[in-house]
């Protein structure tokens, strides 16, 4: 069954974590809903079911460095 993404406001970031999701998965995590027999399948439930979603990084500071105390 395809997974319908057009409800999704970013399908590029839906695929990242689906993604990085299935790399984990393959390397042994645990998952989070009910599994099937392909990996990436379950990584694309999960995310559509948001039992996992994107971490955003830290915003840049100019110049490279951290900021103090931050």
């Amino acid at each position: 069954m395809p997974v319908d993404r057009s409800h999704l406001p970013n399908a590029f970031e839906f695929v990242s974590v689906a993604s990085a999701r299935a790399r984990q998965l393959l390397a042994g995590s645990l998952p989070r809903v009910e599994s099937g027999s392909k990996v990436a399948r379950t990584a694309e439930r999960e995310v559509l079911a948001g039992a996992v979603g994107a971490v955003e990084p830290e915003a840049a500071v100019p110049g490279g460095k951290s900021e103090p105390g931050a």
